[in-house]
């Protein structure tokens, strides 16, 4: 495996791990960056930059090998960038999260949800996974029948009360918020006020000029045994919500149907920050070493909103993804579902792969992107080997998180 890029001394853990998960993972194309107190230490890359690509070098046309600036769709990893918007007008007086999302946002008061607060939308406590009817792929991009969708949707629960994962509604709940409170579209407001600060290759919403960079995603086949380590069948629990068409899990992730295209220039186009947020794993780790403290010059978060990010909201039984979760204000948090650095870290996962996080104590941030997409939604074993490599690399001898 020719693997390009750079490892700073005492990482080559990481590096060790990425190879692997090529040569027992089926990996196909990935990048891994990892930050350290605001500067980059790992930059790795390999693979194809598409997922049905041959390895580079067999005489192939479709073998374009990723590059430096290769992007992928990452899924839900879209929704840790997503919930720093509100954050960030929060800390600057724009919303307040503990007001009714119908302050900003009139219409959504209706069917049961005048109690609905900023915060619950941001903890999946809203009681709106799921939309009664589901929507055309058409639909979901066109910017306004998601969020008119769920104006009028009845509560699954009371909201406030519990939690559920707001697979892809997350996506028109905080989009429309956003342009509430700001008049700029979530896409528009992410490209301006976090990417272009930061020089990060992240968009929700590609630019068209932007599109030839960009690798095709698809499912891959999970590996047979990896020395008889890995479990990798889901409990029965989980196995039988989704193979329930009329569950809360399936319905969530069903929202859209039939299931859109991931590689299809229109959904590409689309500002869906629940799924379709488009990156390097440079620009993941980037935007989140940022949030915990500055890089060149530039950080998001204030001390006061980091806490907030990571102080936790919910916690337990998940009703949509049936295992129990913890998140914080828009983020996953350290826990058995999603297993990060350290107790502190916070971030989010891409149903499939890819994974951003950040951990305050150790002022690491790291970015994973790849183009073979796995049954799981929350710990996949390539993204959980390069966590461990990394926890490896920074931890003392006698150091157990």
């Amino acid at each position: 495996m020719d693997v390009q890029g750079t490892v700073e001394a005492g990482f080559e853990p990481v590096r060790d791990a990425f190879v692997r998960n090529f040569e027992r993972l089926g990996e196909r194309g990935a990048a891994v960056a990892v930050y350290r107190d605001g500067r980059k230490v790992v930059d790795l890359w390999a693979g194809t930059r598409d997922v049905n690509g041959r390895e580079p070098g067999d005489g192939s046309a479709d073998a374009a090998p990723w590059a430096v600036d290769t992007a992928q769709v990452v899924r839900s990893a879209t929704k840790g960038v997503a919930a720093a918007v509100p954050l960030l007008l929060h800390q600057r007086g724009q919303i307040d999260l503990d007001a009714p999302v119908g302050t900003y946002w009139p219409e959504f008061k209706a069917a049961g949800k005048e109690r609905v607060l900023v915060r619950h939308l941001l903890s999946h406590r809203a009681g709106v996974p799921v939309l009664d009817r589901p929507l055309t792929p058409a639909e979901a991009i066109d910017g306004e029948s998601g969020a008119r969708a769920l104006a009028a949707q009845r509560p699954e629960w009371e909201p406030g009360t519990d939690h559920g994962y707001h697979a892809h509604t997350y996506s028109w709940l905080i989009a429309e918020l956003v342009r509430r409170v700001t008049g700029r579209s979530v896409g528009r407001w992410i490209a301006e006020e976090i990417a272009r600060p930061l020089g990060l290759d992240f968009w929700v919403g590609l630019p068209a000029e932007e599109a030839h960079r960009v690798g095709r995603i698809g499912a891959v086949e999970e590996p047979t045994a990896v020395g008889g380590a890995l479990r990798l069948r889901p409990k029965r629990s989980v196995s039988e919500a989704y193979r329930d068409a009329e569950s809360l899990t399936r319905r969530a992730f069903g929202v859209i149907e039939p299931r859109p295209d991931e590689n299809a220039p229109a959904y590409r186009a689309a500002e869906l920050p629940a799924s379709g947020g488009i990156s390097t794993a440079r620009a993941l780790a980037r935007c989140y070493a940022a949030m915990i403290g500055p890089v060149d010059g530039h950080r998001l978060f204030a001390p006061a909103t980091l806490t907030l990010a990571r102080t936790e909201e919910s916690a337990g039984p998940d009703r949509v993804l049936v295992v129990a979760t913890r998140f914080g204000l828009g983020f996953m948090l350290h826990g058995p579902a999603a297993p990060l650095l350290g107790p502190g870290s916070f971030g989010h996962p891409g149903r499939g792969g890819s994974l951003g996080f950040a951990d305050p104590e150790s002022g690491i941030a790291m970015g994973y992107v790849t183009n073979g997409m796995r049954k799981g939604v929350t710990a996949d074993p390539r993204a959980q080997a390069l966590v461990r490599a990394v926890r490896s690399a920074t931890s003392s001898p006698d150091e157990a998180i």
